[in-house]
């Protein structure tokens, strides 16, 4: 084997050293090569998202002077989605619109708005008559922008990129700041606000009164309705209505612990009543009117035909009970009308066996005395005439019409007195306790001419 000799080495040294430049120069060039060709990428994206982004263009003298547009978290936080790929969330980054141009490269920061022309906030590198030039020849206004509507409040989950970031801008500014993102369903909202809306019906449902159970309506003089409230604290009626039976012009009840007992109430006004027909005919008892006070005059008046009445009616077999028209004004008439009454019914030797009944009334038509009465005021009155009667060992009743009983009189106040109510229904909703039902103003019976008032009493008073 031959030795290099010493040229050799300095020979192969300095070719070394050649071929290490070389190779560095190569390597240095890939990689500004390499720097070079990303840099120029960056820049064309940056170019190209400047050119892709609105220009906000505004108007006003104070917002050009502040060089914001409000509050703009709502376009921060679309712009972070559309870098991110997030859902869109309404909020988010503190970043303000209004700063865009100061904080890009190449933008020229110190361009000053016009105090009295568009105020532009924008992201590139056109100047400011170019841009004047464009809104002034495209006429543009503030609602050719208005396309937020186009989007559904609530992004569906999983949408990304500058789309997602746009829906929850917009939902975020319909919100008022609330979050623009879907949590669960896209639509949620939607489903929400229908079950807000079906929870109001359902409450105005329940608000009814003529659906809660708690009001029952009454027709009122004047024909007007009105829905009164069930006071929940007086006693209330448990008939069975279907219960109720009728047959020629008779009306009939019996559940099983109840039965009814068929009456007519009279007057003057009936003219000349054969009772032993009546009687034959189903009647079991009979009201009969002893008297009034004028309804204008406030002279008390004894019944025309209550002395032919009561004495014919006691001969037939028939039970008795009473009623007076009262119009008194103070609790002293109404004392006088029931010492009326107690006198009278002593001239008789006849056993009355039904209540003797208060009835107040208004009259068609013509203007009555107790229309000056308020409800306290009557109720005062006929808390006396029933006291009276009820001293005097007669058994005392209330008479009324189902608005009469309701709005004219406080009940609370009467509880310790039997209901005749006047309600000609198929079936009275009279809501309360009430003993005996006049059904009809217009009966027809034998015995009798003209319309009979006819009654069914669910009590027995003979037997009391």
């Amino acid at each position: 084997m031959r030795l290099p000799e010493e040229n050799e080495y300095s020979n192969s040294g300095l070719f070394m050293k050649y071929m290490a430049v070389g190779v560095g120069l190569c390597l240095l060039l890939i990689v500004g090569t390499v720097i070079w060709t990303n840099k120029a990428g960056e820049a064309k994206k940056r170019k190209e998202a400047q050119e892709s982004q609105v220009l906000v263009l505004e108007h006003g003298e104070d917002t050009a002077g502040s060089g914001q547009t409000g509050n703009s978290q709502n376009e921060n936080a679309g712009t972070k989605t559309a870098a991110g790929g997030n859902s869109g969330n309404g909020q988010g980054g503190t970043a303000q619109t209004g700063n865009t141009a100061a904080n890009v490269p190449g933008t020229d920061a110190s361009v000053k708005p016009s105090a009295n022309g568009p105020v532009m906030n924008f992201n590139g590198t056109k100047p400011l008559e170019e841009v004047e030039r464009l809104y002034a020849e495209n006429k543009l206004v503030a609602s050719d922008l208005d396309f937020w509507d186009m989007y559904p409040k609530n992004t569906p989950s999983g949408m990304g990129g500058a789309a997602a970031g746009t829906a929850g801008n917009a939902a975020g500014s319909q919100n008022g700041g609330e979050n623009g993102s879907s949590d669960g369903e896209p639509y949620a909202r939607y489903d929400e606000e229908a079950e807000r809306e079906a929870r109001k019906e359902e409450e105005k449902e329940e608000q009814d009164p003529s659906r809660d159970g708690k009001h029952t309506k009454v027709t009122l003089a004047n024909g007007e309705e009105e829905w009164v409230l069930i006071n929940p604290y007086l006693e209330k009626n448990t008939y069975d209505y279907t219960k109720l039976k009728m047959k020629n012009d008779l009306a009939s009840y019996a559940d099983g612990n109840t039965f009814s007992y068929v009456g007519a109430d009279l007057s003057k006004y009936n003219g000349e009543v054969d009772f032993v027909t009546l009687k034959q005919s189903g009647v079991s008892f009979v009201m009969l009117r002893l008297g009034m006070r004028g309804y204008g005059s406030g002279e008390i008046m004894l019944d025309e035909k209550f002395t032919d009445y009561i004495t014919k009616a006691s001969e037939a077999g028939l039970d008795i009970g009473i009623y007076f028209y009262s119009q008194a004004l103070t609790e002293e008439e109404a004392a006088e009308e029931a010492n009326f009454v107690i006198q009278n019914l002593a001239n008789y030797q006849v056993t009355i066996t039904y209540p003797v009944a208060f009835d107040m009334e208004y009259v068609p038509n013509d203007t009555a005395r107790v229309e000056a009465l308020n409800r306290e005021e009557k109720t005062k009155v006929a808390k006396v005439f029933l006291d009276t009667v009820k001293n005097a060992g007669y058994k005392p009743m209330v008479y009324g019409t189902k608005e009469w009983l309701l709005k004219q009189v406080d009940l609370t106040k009467l509880t310790d007195y039997d209901i005749w109510l006047s309600q000609q229904e198929e079936a009275p909703d009279y809501p309360y306790k009430f003993q005996i039902w006049q059904y009809t103003r217009e009966g027809s019976l034998a015995g009798a001419d003209g319309d009979v008032h006819l009654n069914i009493s669910f009590v027995d008073y003979s037997e009391k």
